[in-house]
């Protein structure tokens, strides 16, 4: 298999089909040490927690949090 000059490779059916990757599929790959290189699918997260995730990011950098240490930070969040 080649890369192409736009630094494209076509992944073979038979290895898409095992890896269950399928037509508009989002993957991720990782590089190890040795130089292998690993291509998965993305896992999607489901949207409701994405939102949820979406509407408290950076909040724990707010005005009042900013002297708290960790004990008295989980102290907070638990109620």
């Amino acid at each position: 298999m080649r890369i192409t000059s736009k630094g494209q490779v076509t992944i073979p059916q038979a290895i898409r089909e095992q890896a269950g990757l399928h037509p508009l599929s989002e993957v991720e790959f990782e590089v190890r040490a040795n130089g292998e290189v690993l291509i998965r699918p993305v896992v999607a997260v489901a949207p409701s927690l994405r939102t949820a995730f979406a509407r408290v990011r950076g909040s724990a950098n707010a005005r009042q949090f900013k002297d708290m240490d960790t004990d008295a930070f989980m102290a907070f969040l638990r109620g």
